[in-house]
């Protein structure tokens, strides 16, 4: 089976693209349709239980409501972590939520194959397609058919605290391995811990062999993967020794294997929040989850970021990012002209502005960036502005049972308890089983 191979195309902020003349949704220009008489009634599933990305969907939903006095959507808010095994057991049982958010990849993938998830290609408006631009939809396609509407652009990298790199008397942040580690013994005498991760949740952990791939594995491989599920290039087996032997240096918080990525002070984005470690790998969603942790639940003032340093002799093009777009389904039972109405609706200027301030994160409309004012979310978008390629997180990539058995193995070499060549077997195990 083909899947979705990565993210494609750069969203360019000046880019100029070809647009429908016309709206392609019964509703009219982004969602702002009349009231149909028809009372509609929608179950709305994310993932932002708390602090002002909850509120933002709550106020979203309300002033949606508004506006289609017909129209009532209930919330239901999931912790992330949570959010991809209670979709797959509601889409199994027909008991799917009309709006739910969408990670793309092979997971919309194995959706759109069992019929579960709704093609919204047709019930795109043309503001939205002008506001939005091809790149995004691109990562949003299966089969050359649009499955969800992207609200954020997740490219990803390390933050970083520059009030710790400062006292640890690092100057500029570390663009190679080698400087890498030099910053992470740095950090270490200074009395902090170097990084930050929430290896309980699996995913935080295997994102550094994610990011290790990226650099020893070329576009080529990366994709070609995708499409086969066979991970037999040796590229593979170099970034499992890569973190092995960095996970060597001691660089991650003590107890990183029980820590929690996003849940409380004492999970990773919390350390680094309150100034308990000094770096932390992860997308562009994370200045919103560390503002949230902050003692004033404000964002870090001394927040930095910087890509993921490069690897000598690595097959990967430099500059190349790990990334992602969050984006927002229908199922496939959901009222139609209701649902990719909200969709449309969620695109619009003023609410991805308001996105923005909610979630310290790129929204994925062209307009709506320029309210962007923090110097780590410019460096970003400029770095992502700039890659060459960007690939899809492996474990949306590749699918959700490659992806699980991907991050536990890797959690497992981590823990002493694996290999490189055990993250192999494990994926290949997992892709056997389909």
């Amino acid at each position: 089976m083909k899947r979705k191979i990565r993210v494609a195309g750069i969203i360019a902020l000046a880019a100029s693209t070809a647009m429908l003349a016309s709206a392609c949704t019964s509703g009219g220009d982004n969602g702002g349709s009349a009231d149909s008489g028809k009372k509609v009634t929608m179950s709305f599933w994310h993932n932002s239980t708390t602090g002002p990305g909850k509120a933002f969907w709550a106020k979203t939903v309300k002033d949606f409501e508004a506006s289609h006095k017909n129209v009532t959507i209930k919330i239901q808010t999931i912790q992330n972590e949570d959010l991809d095994g209670k979709l797959q057991t509601a889409m199994n049982s027909g008991n799917a939520p009309d709006i739910f958010l969408q990670r793309g990849g092979g997971k919309m993938a194995a959706m759109v194959d069992a019929g579960q998830v709704l093609d919204i290609t047709d019930h795109i408006s043309a503001d939205t397609k002008a506001a939005v631009g091809d790149g995004a939809f691109k990562g949003e396609s299966y089969k050359g058919k649009i499955y969800a509407m992207p609200v954020d652009v997740l490219p990803e990298g390390i933050y970083y605290s520059q009030d710790l790199f400062k006292a640890a008397g690092i100057d500029t942040p570390p663009a190679s391995m080698d400087e890498l580690n030099s910053a992470v013994s740095k950090l270490k005498s200074s009395g902090v811990a170097p990084i930050a991760v929430g290896a309980k949740d699996a995913w935080p952990a295997a994102h550094w062999y994610y990011n290790f791939a990226l650099r020893e594995c070329s576009e080529q491989t990366l994709s070609k993967t995708a499409e086969t599920l066979k991970f037999d290039d040796p590229c593979w087996i170099k970034a499992g020794k890569d973190l092995e032997a960095f996970k060597q240096t001691n660089p991650f918080n003590d107890g990183f294997l029980t820590t929690a990525a996003q849940q409380g002070a004492g999970s990773s984005a919390g350390l680094v929040a309150n100034h308990k470690a000094a770096m932390e790998l992860m997308g562009a969603w994370d200045p919103g989850v560390i503002a949230s942790l902050t003692p004033d639940k404000k964002p870090l003032p001394d927040l930095g970021w910087f890509p993921f340093p490069a690897i000598s002799g690595g097959e990967g093009a430099p500059g190349s990012m790990m990334g992602g777009i969050d984006g927002y389904s229908c199922s496939a039972k959901a009222p139609v002209k209701e649902c990719t109405e909200f969709l449309n609706y969620i695109t619009k200027k003023d609410v991805q502005e308001a996105y923005y301030k909610a979630f310290n994160a790129i929204p994925v409309n062209k307009d709506a960036q320029g309210v962007i004012t923090e110097p780590y979310l410019k460096s970003v978008l400029e770095a992502f502005n700039k890659a060459p390629f960007v690939s899809q997180y492996l474990d949306t990539l590749y699918g959700q049972n490659v992806g699980n058995a991907l991050n536990t193995a890797v959690v497992d070499l981590l823990a002493g308890k694996g290999s490189p060549e055990g993250i192999i077997k494990a994926v290949d195990e997992a892709a056997a089983k389909g």
